[in-house]
């Protein structure tokens, strides 16, 4: 169990980070309260833009989070800076990255929250991409439960903030689960598959206009999903009974 604590630099960043956070987004996100206080946990969420990184992280915390980021994120002073105080892992696009996902297995190890987001790249409108198959080996290696944590509203603060007004920020919160093999051998195409149950299972708390390529329901299936708390598929009427 980690015994992480934030240092000074750390808390008042983040008190600095939420307050600006607040300013451009009325942040509806009393449903974080349901995030386990310990433990490790990999947290599955999508990637608008750069609103949701400070958003979640500073109203999950003192909790212990860390996450992954383009290492090109590192370019930019300012960010490489806050990044650091965070503790985030950079990881390399477009590659398997076994540093990084061995940082973040690690992590979770040690009781750390990881965040992943497995678009691996902004949408900007807020419509899901396909995931990428790296959150299942994360998981696989683990063994960490998963909690999806969907967020929209907010894909286009420019435009309010150009009208002085917030954006909404609204944070859906799933249902915990973990991932199983089922005795198959995880190949790529297992990997994948996986995948895709964990992204509709991130799809299912978002409205049908912002779920993209996992917007159609008869596709989706649970076979590789074990859901901790009342065995249910958690994906709408349409889907129920699919294996």
């Amino acid at each position: 169990m980690s015994t992480y604590s934030p240092n000074l630099t750390e808390q008042v960043t983040n008190r600095v980070v939420k307050w600006v956070t607040s300013a451009l987004c009325r942040v509806d996100a009393s449903q974080l309260a349901r995030v386990p206080t310990q433990g490790p946990l990999i947290i599955v969420t999508n990637h608008i833009n750069f609103l949701e990184a400070p958003v979640i992280y500073t109203r999950l915390s003192p909790r212990p989070v860390t996450g992954f980021a383009k290492t090109e994120t590192w370019d930019s002073a300012f960010l490489g800076w806050l990044f650091d105080v965070w503790g985030i892992i950079p990881i390399r696009r477009g590659e398997p990255d076994k540093t990084a996902l061995k940082r973040g297995v690690q992590a979770l190890k040690d009781g750390y929250i990881l965040t992943i987001a497995p678009e691996g790249t902004r949408s900007n409108d807020g419509r899901l991409l396909r995931g990428y198959a790296g959150i299942a080996m994360v998981a696989l290696l683990s063994g960490a439960p998963l909690l999806p944590i969907a967020h929209y509203g907010h894909e286009n603060y420019k435009q309010e903030l150009r009208h002085l007004r917030r954006s909404q920020f609204h944070a859906r919160v799933g249902h915990p689960f973990t991932l199983s093999s089922r005795g198959e051998k995880t190949s790529s195409e297992i990997r994948q598959r996986m995948t895709d149950e964990i992204m509709y299972q991130l799809a299912a708390l978002l409205p049908p206009a912002y779920r993209g390529v996992y917007a159609d329901f008869s596709m989706a299936s649970t076979k590789y999903l074990v859901f901790s708390d009342d065995g249910g598929n958690h994906l709408p009427p349409e889907a129920q009974g699919h294996p």
